[in-house]
């Protein structure tokens, strides 16, 4: 009996998984024309090895690759945008205020109130061209090599100039956050940029779909100590939101803040 099939079928698994596709036990069983316990031993060997996480039925990749901002940009847009406009209630009249690069936040931009006094610094190059459009909101660009999955400047030009202001509110821009590991994003420098962009901020807000709480990113950026409030959504389920609050994070919803004002 051959020995080089089992190790074939495990590095196509593999590389399927290290795309961030979900894999199936009895679909891969049928493809390969192997019982399913032969496919579970590949699994659970991936698993052994780092390169997957066992589910019930198959296998998830320890990550899921991130899209390109410009791929992320008009999905979902409703839901971001209830998140967008409890976000705006939390600014103050003369605030400097930073948008992260990320879709939700772009959402804020057309919903930011005229008569606030704020001026806005961000990284993104979507926003930056927003606010312009609008033409009646003062503005700081954070510069650099954009980064195309970022949407932005994250370099180390651009973490040198976060490092030289005073930011009294951040909306920072989140991937994937866990009660366990904290906030953390896709791209090494990213997190780099966002840690130091805490550090410079009063004030720090991060604006989370459910979704999140069930992704994993291996860049972390912090913990509970490094934010001060996440805006989530109103129906997100009662175990997340309970161990969020275990963990210590301080959670906002829409329905309160509209409730309030």
């Amino acid at each position: 009996m051959s020995t080089s099939l089992p190790l074939s079928r495990r590095d196509i698994i593999a590389a399927r998984l290290a795309e961030g596709r979900q894999v199936v036990a009895t679909s891969l069983a049928a493809e390969f024309d192997v019982s399913e316990d032969a496919v579970r031993r590949d699994l659970r060997a991936l698993a052994a090895e780092g390169k997957c996480r066992r589910v019930y039925g198959g296998a998830l990749p320890l990550f899921t690759p991130s899209q390109p901002i410009s791929a992320r940009i008009g999905k979902e847009s409703a839901r971001k945008r209830i998140l967008a406009q409890a976000a705006v209630t939390m600014i103050e009249r003369g605030e400097f205020v930073f948008l992260d690069s990320s879709s939700t936040n772009l959402e804020m931009v057309e919903l930011l109130p005229k008569n606030l006094d704020m001026t806005i610094a961000t990284n993104s190059v979507e926003i930056a061209s927003a606010i312009m459009k609008r033409g009646d909101i003062p503005l700081v660009v954070i510069g650099g090599a954009v980064n195309p999955v970022v949407g932005g400047c994250v370099d180390a030009s651009a973490v040198a100039a976060i490092a030289a202001l005073n930011i009294d509110r951040c909306f920072l821009g989140v991937c994937a956050i866990s009660a366990r590991t904290g906030i953390s994003v896709y791209e090494h420098a990213d997190a780099i940029f966002k840690r130091m962009l805490l550090e410079r901020s009063a004030s720090r807000i991060g604006l989370i779909t459910s979704e999140k709480f069930h992704e994993r990113a291996p860049h972390r950026i912090g913990g509970v100590a490094n934010i001060d409030w996440l805006i989530v959504e109103d129906d997100l389920p009662d175990d997340d939101e309970r161990a969020a609050m275990d963990a210590g994070f301080s959670l906002v919803k829409p329905r309160d803040v509209t409730s309030s004002s």
